[in-house]
């Protein structure tokens, strides 16, 4: 199977979970259940990436710090091969507040540099050596976009809960042949799907959190996809799951039609967890999941 190589994205967050997110007034919340865990967008992908038996290498940025530690090793602990350099800023942490509906307030009590000293020929080595990129929307990364821009690989990059003209994101959709967005902020979805596929996009792919999903293909079919309803736990990592269990399928040759639905299954099976990526995740369990809701 092909190499993927994920750039950017590993945090140390507090999860806090409540029955509501809370109203813009002064309170006091009695009982909130809280735990710690790895973070943020390239984690999730490495993570799902490995239980699927997806070669791959994460490269992030932390601290020389306890927070980094702690990442390092329940990555390395979990089989990711993961590559980094420090940040004089320290490990970038969040506070995530989630309601059981899934919805969430991230706090950003740390924030990593946007530009560091990191060494380029290492990554632009791994950039070589890899037959896919995934770029993710994190500071850093744009300093390596002028060895993307001639790298002459295919490019993945998920935008998020993407707000229409935030100029930050201009680099990311400029570089990427595959687009992967939210809606959360942009209910009027298609026309800005059409605009990026007319830029030369392979693929873009929009999720509607329970309501879905809906692709645009290249040749301009549109794939609509409900969800399948998992018990729900947690919501972090859930898209970081999806994007995974697409560009699982999508490794193995699968059509773009089983691709979704295998995203569909593994951003399922992810609620379930309260980790990033569902602890249980196999390549046999997803296969067995997919013929399970879909059959043959």
């Amino acid at each position: 199977m092909k190499k993927v190589l994920v750039i950017g994205g590993t945090t140390f967050d507090s999860i806090i979970t409540l029955k509501e997110l809370p109203k813009p007034e002064p309170q006091t919340i009695h009982y909130a259940p809280f735990h710690e865990t790895l973070g943020s967008t390239g984690a999730g992908k490495a993570l799902n990436l490995t239980r699927l038996n997806v070669p791959n290498t994460l490269h992030s940025i932390i601290g020389n710090d306890e927070y980094g530690a702690r990442i390092a090793k329940t990555l390395k602990e979990s089989g990711v091969d993961f590559i980094y350099d420090y940040d004089p800023k320290g490990t970038e942490r969040h506070v995530n507040l989630m309601d059981v509906e899934g919805h969430r307030i991230s706090i950003f009590v740390t924030q990593s540099s946007f530009s560091l000293d990191i060494d380029l020929e290492r990554i632009e080595a791994y950039i070589e050596a890899s037959d896919i990129i995934v770029v993710n929307i994190i500071g850093y990364t744009k300093q390596l976009m002028p060895i993307l821009k001639k790298c002459n690989k295919p490019i993945w990059t998920d935008l998020h809960d993407y707000n229409v003209g935030n100029p930050y994101h201009d680099d990311y959709i400029d570089i990427a042949d595959y687009l992967f967005v939210s809606s959360d902020n942009m209910p009027d979805y298609r026309p800005v799907m059409e605009q990026w596929m007319a830029r030369g996009k392979e693929l873009v792919v929009c999720t509607h959190g329970t309501g879905g999903s809906t692709v645009l293909t290249k040749e301009g079919k549109w794939i609509e996809t409900p969800i399948i309803r998992y018990p729900y736990k947690d919501a972090n990592g859930a898209g970081d799951s999806f994007f995974s269990g697409f560009l699982y399928g999508y490794l193995k040759g699968r059509p773009v039609e089983e691709c979704v639905k295998l995203a569909t299954l593994c951003g399922g099976l992810c609620i379930t967890s309260s980790e990033l990526a569902n602890p249980e995740l196999s390549e046999e369990l997803l296969e067995q999941e997919y013929q399970k809701h879909y059959g043959a």
